[in-house]
């Protein structure tokens, strides 16, 4: 079994966020995801989906996307990283 080697610790917060988001909407070829690495500690993810399936992401009075903000947010804590996620349409 081989393990993927990732460059930064924000590349593994970035692969979950992708991983959630193609499970949810109708069209995952149309997602892209985007990473800005300010610096060291903090990470802008930019989720990148059709105009569809931005109200699957987003979900009813945001709740899907604030669980996927927790998602990150807790995964960046383990590796002492401030993720914020945000969704473009």
């Amino acid at each position: 079994m081989s393990e993927e080697v990732f460059e930064h610790p924000s590349d593994q917060i970035a692969e979950l966020v992708e991983y959630l988001v193609v499970s949810l909407v109708d069209e995952p070829d149309e997602v892209a995801i985007d990473i800005t690495d300010s610096d060291e500690n903090t990470t802008l993810i930019e989720v990148s989906v059709s105009e569809d399936d931005i109200g699957k992401i987003i979900g009813r009075k945001g709740r899907i996307i604030k669980a996927i903000r927790t998602l990150a947010h807790a995964c960046g804590a383990r590796k002492e990283i401030n993720c914020e996620v945000e969704v473009i349409g």
